[in-house]
């Protein structure tokens, strides 16, 4: 397995460390699992650097990636949820993009396709990560920021956390579009006729 590749597959169980520390009530634990976030979304961006710089770009890594921004996504949305920091139907709604578009890859794949990730995904992407750092930075102030510097920051912290989830409203809006865009594009290929021709 080469570097990129190896970047892409950390991301995995990176998300597990995280969904980990955001339950974690010690101090240290919140800004832990920011940093950590902050690490995997620098990967997302180093992985594909080094394929393209270093000529290593290959079906098998344009399909993780696209997979491990899925469940890194995803598990931290979760827990989220779980927390009450997420409304049920925004995950929802972005679970259900996920599997449609990774069901219309493996269709995809199965005839010898990969799609990769377009424009639309790219910044669907980037939207959800920076909505997800907003709410993951919240817990940090609130508990780490306000033992080490003994202030009051429950205001600000509202603003972060209220600005986190208008973000992910936007990135929710954005994976429907990309969504459709990924599926119609593509319905020729995932919904056509793949019987063997007499």
């Amino acid at each position: 397995m080469n570097v990129p590749n190896a970047i892409t597959m950390s991301r995995i169980p990176l998300m597990f460390a995280i969904v980990g520390l955001m339950y974690g009530e010690w101090p240290g634990a919140a800004t832990l699992a920011f940093a950590l976030f902050i690490g995997a979304a620098v990967g997302d961006w180093l992985d594909g650097y080094l394929a393209r710089r270093q000529g290593l770009v290959s079906n098998f890594g344009k399909l993780m990636d696209a997979m491990a921004d899925k469940i890194m996504v995803i598990g931290i949305v979760i827990a989220l949820v779980e927390k009450h920091e997420l409304p049920v139907w925004l995950a929802l709604v972005t679970l259900c993009r996920e599997f449609l578009v990774t069901g219309m890859r493996m269709v995809a794949a199965s005839k010898g396709v990969v799609v990769a990730a377009d424009g639309g995904g790219k910044s669907k992407t980037v939207t959800l990560l920076i909505a997800l750092g907003f709410l993951l930075g919240a817990p940090m102030v609130s508990r780490d920021g306000s033992l080490l510097f003994h202030w009051d920051a429950s205001a600000f912290v509202g603003l972060v956390l209220r600005l986190g989830l208008y973000i992910f409203i936007a990135g929710t809006a954005l994976s429907v579009w990309s969504g459709y865009r990924y599926i119609s594009r593509n319905s020729a290929l995932v919904f056509g006729d793949d019987r063997p021709r007499p």
